[in-house]
C-alpha cells in the first residue's frame, strides 16, 4: 500500500525521522518545515497523505488544513504539542482525519497513516450505490451529502458519521462505536468528539436543529439516523 506523503513539521529532526519511517514501508515522501511551503506542495502535489504539525511558522497547521479542505479530500493527520480537549477538536472541527498528541510512538503513526489509506482506498473502490435515508442522500464514492437535493458540505468527520449510519438506519450505535469508526486507536479522543460531530451534522440536516428529526438522541445508548416523518420536513 505505497503512497506518496507530504510531512509538514518544522522540527527538521522530527521530520527526517518520520520520512525515514515512512520510506521503510514503501511510501514517496516530501518533508517542509512550515505552512505556506506545505501548503504549496500540497496543491503542486496532490499528495495521499498529509501529516501536518499544528505549531509552524508561516501559516499554523490549523490554518492549513482549513485551507486544504476548501479545496480537497486529502487525508489530514494533524500533531501538537497540545493536549487539551478544546485544542484536539478544534482540528477535527476544521476537517482533519486524524489527531496525535507529541510525544508520539513512530510505529503508532504509521499504523494511523497504514488505517488512513485503507479507508481511502476502500471508499475509491466502493459501487456507487449512494445511501439514502428519506431525503438525506449520502454518495460514499463522490463523497457528497444532499438534502432534498440540496448540497450540504461536510468535514470528512462528519461525513464518516453519516456515511455509517445511512448505510444502517435505524440501527442505534453508541459513542464508542461511533469513535471506533473514526478514530479506532486514538487514545486522546473522547466521545466528546462525536457530539461536536452531531451537532454540526444536525445545523446542516436538520429542519430544526433544536428539535432533531433525522439524527436523533437514543438516551443512555447513543445516535441513530431515522427517516422523518412528512410533518417533521415541514418549515
Amino acid at each position: 500500500m505505497c503512497a506518496y506523503v507530504l510531512v509538514a513539521e518544522d522540527n527538521e529532526k522530527q521530520a527526517d525521522l518520520v520520512r525515514r519511517y515512512l520510506e521503510h514501508e514503501g511510501h514517496s515522501v516530501a518533508t517542509v518545515h512550515d505552512g505556506r511551503a506545505a501548503l504549496d506542495a500540497a496543491r503542486r502535489t496532490h499528495p495521499d497523505v498529509v501529516i501536518l504539525d499544528v505549531m509552524m511558522p508561516k501559516l499554523d497547521g490549523l490554518h492549513v488544513c482549513r485551507l486544504l479542505r476548501a479545496e480537497s479530500d486529502v487525508p489530514v493527520l494533524m500533531l501538537t504539542a497540545r493536549s487539551t480537549e478544546d485544542d484536539l477538536l478544534a482540528g477535527l472541527d476544521l476537517g482533519a482525519d486524524d489527531y496525535m498528541t507529541k510525544p508520539y510512538s513512530p510505529r503508532e503513526l504509521m499504523a494511523r497513516v497504514r488505517t488512513l489509506l485503507r479507508r481511502t482506498r476502500a471508499a475509491a473502490t466502493r459501487s456507487e450505490t449512494v445511501l439514502r435515508v428519506g431525503a438525506l442522500a449520502v454518495d460514499p464514492v463522490r463523497h457528497e451529502v444532499t438534502v432534498e437535493g440540496r448540497p450540504v458540505e461536510c468535514t470528512p468527520g462528519e461525513f464518516q458519521v453519516l456515511e455509517l449510519m445511512a448505510a444502517e438506519p435505524g440501527r442505534v450505535f453508541t459513542r464508542e462505536q461511533i469513535l471506533d469508526h473514526l478514530h479506532g486507536f486514538d487514545r486522546y479522543i473522547t466521545s466528546r468528539t462525536v457530539d461536536v460531530h452531531v451537532m454540526n451534522l444536525r445545523k446542516k440536516i436538520e429542519p430544526d436543529p433544536r428539535r432533531p428529526a433525522r439524527l436523533v438522541t437514543v438516551y443512555g445508548v447513543g445516535y441513530k439516523l431515522n427517516e422523518p416523518r412528512a410533518s417533521d420536513d415541514a418549515p
